[in-house]
């Protein structure tokens, strides 16, 4: 007997989610959505999803939806000035930095580090390092389509 279509499985830790859902910011604009696009699945608890954005969905089932107001807390952190950095300009030799550009960086353990020209002046760069989304609070709304018990590789 095939229980891939009951509706009582409810979103949490290791359940595989489908869902839609559309990212915005405190004026409406928004940041991401899967609405015109493929919807996201992600297994709870793998990290693809910040906490906050997790939490808010325990319970949920295909075919609910909601609307969720997320903290900077909860989302992407409260913005850092430690996190703005000074680099000379000779450190890029590959692309002249211009301000706005998002350009990687390698951080200490060799991982990518996203940051944002944030400003040039002779030879200081500024970058910033918070992820651009830090210090706002974000409006996360779901349509979750499916639940299901994530299978184990």
């Amino acid at each position: 007997m095939s229980n891939q279509e009951s509706p009582e499985l409810r979103i949490d830790e290791g359940m595989e989610v489908t869902l839609h859902f559309t990212l915005s910011l405190e004026d409406g604009t928004v940041v991401d959505s899967t609405r015109d696009k493929a919807p996201a699945t992600f297994q709870m608890g793998d990290g693809n999803l910040p906490p906050g954005f997790e939490h808010p969905l325990k319970g949920l089932s295909a075919g609910e939806s909601g609307t969720f107001e997320i903290t900077p807390e909860h989302a992407f952190g409260q913005h850092n000035p430690q996190n703005i950095q000074l680099l000379k300009r000779e450190d890029f030799e590959s692309h002249a930095p211009e301000v706005g550009m998002v350009m990687s960086f390698a951080d200490a353990a060799g991982g990518e580090l996203p940051g944002v020209i944030k400003r040039i002046e002779g030879e200081q760069v500024e970058v910033d390092f918070n992820h651009p989304l830090a210090g706002r609070t974000l409006t996360f709304e779901v349509e979750v389509l499916d639940v299901k018990p994530a299978t184990t590789h």
